[in-house]
């Protein structure tokens, strides 16, 4: 095999393989879809891979002082799978699936609002397709295709020492949070390649999600007397006003809110025989998302809300990769990750090192797999009320990747 089809083998590799590096990108990002199968060589190709995340975050301020010091920061899991299939000459389509968003917290205790841990995923299964036309030197891809994203989110909460009336505090008991939905959105983009040389640019534009997940709060009785008191509605109206506080009491939930669009631009190229650079930057539209708001489902008014208000973030990534023989190639990578945050949460800046390599078998497959270090900024709250506000000292994150791909 020449040296130039290895790059060119070698670059859709190291593309994928990089990705580990924004698994603990600002905002929620997590995986994206592996849309970059359609360019590998081959009627028919499959390829899946697992991340495996352990971060580690501790505060160092809180309303709640048996926090400080404490890590609340969960492991995580990414799957991604991709399969490609070409139609025509100059048509191919790819199935994907990935768990594109996500982020998960458990407290030793319970914080100011009362949270114990909280979980949120969402998992993208998408079909995109590509139609080529023979350009110059190379080749000119128009991409595009829909996806179905699916909403979980849970949460629970303890109120072991609530106030409900003057002088009187009670231990009323736990609360939990359980939602699901699952929207509709479409990307689009474009790509220019030259395989002799290893080259190819491509653009993709992917749509945001606006949701309305249904769901079930339990919550005792009083703590949901409290939280809709806190939104301005008399005692009179109140409809958990009298009873037994500590009571359980189902209530039909909606969480409103938005998840963003993005905009990603990447490079590769050969510059050196069995050598390929690069690189990528992406925008993420996360000042859509200012607040989860949980309301009651059957007179939508406000239960509880999670404030955000992040703004707009970039994610740039660059590296270079290298084919030591027909079997064997390898990487390394950088990837900065603007922190969103604007004061209402403690989401900073990310740093992560990837390096990680291929090997193939001979018999048409080939493993992948990396490593990736990732140094996690500090972060504050300063938008809440004195001795309520949160921080967090700066933290590390370590992924580790593997996959396998087969092609025909």
């Amino acid at each position: 095999m020449t040296n130039l089809r290895i790059k060119a083998l070698l670059g859709a590799g190291c593309m994928s393989l990089a990705m580990i590096g924004s698994a603990n990108a600002g905002g929620f990002s997590r995986g994206s879809a592996d849309t970059d199968i359609l360019f590998e060589q081959g009627n028919f190709n499959m390829r899946s891979s697992v991340t495996y995340v352990t971060p580690t975050r501790k505060f160092n301020k809180n309303g709640n002082p048996k926090l400080v010091g404490t890590d609340y920061a969960e492991d995580y899991v990414i799957p991604s799978a991709a399969v490609k299939f070409n139609l025509t000459d100059n048509l191919r389509c790819a199935g994907t699936l990935v768990n594109n968003n996500g982020g998960n917290a458990k407290y030793d205790f319970p914080t100011s609002s009362g949270k114990t841990s909280e979980e949120f995923t969402t998992y993208e299964s998408a079909l995109t397709c590509g139609v080529g036309f023979d350009a110059g030197q190379g080749r000119f891809w128009l991409l595009g295709g829909g996806f179905m994203e699916k909403f979980e989110y849970h949460r629970e909460n303890s109120y072991p020492a609530v106030q409900v009336a003057p002088g009187v505090v009670l231990n009323l008991g736990d609360a939990r949070l359980d939602l699901d939905g699952q929207k509709y959105g479409f990307r689009i983009g474009a790509a220019y390649e030259i395989p002799d040389i290893a080259l190819r640019g491509q653009v993709m534009y992917r749509s945001g999600t606006s949701y309305g997940a249904d769901g079930m709060l339990t919550a005792p009785r009083g703590v949901l007397f409290g939280a809709l008191k806190g939104r301005g509605i008399p005692d009179a109206l109140n409809p958990f006003a009298g009873g037994n506080p500590r009571q359980p009491t189902d209530v039909p939930a909606l969480g409103v809110g938005e998840l963003p669009q993005s905009i990603e631009f990447k490079l590769q190229s050969g510059i050196a025989p069995g050598w390929l650079a690069f690189g990528s930057v992406k925008w993420t539209d996360w000042s859509q998302l200012t607040s989860l708001d949980v309301r009651s489902a059957a007179t939508g008014t406000n239960i509880t809300q999670d404030l955000y208000f992040w703004k707009d973030g970039w994610t740039v990534t660059g590296g270079v990769g290298h084919a030591f023989n027909d079997q064997v190639s390898g990487f390394a990578s950088l990837t900065w990750d603007q922190g969103v945050g604007t004061g209402w949460d403690v989401i900073g800046d990310t740093y992560t090192l990837a390096v990680g390599g291929s090997y193939k078998d001979g018999i048409g497959g080939e493993f992948r797999g990396g490593i990736g270090f990732s140094y996690l900024g500090s972060g504050e709250e300063t938008k809440y009320a004195p001795g309520t506000n949160q921080g967090v000292k700066s933290g590390y994150a370590f992924a580790f990747n593997g996959g396998y791909s087969v092609k025909w």
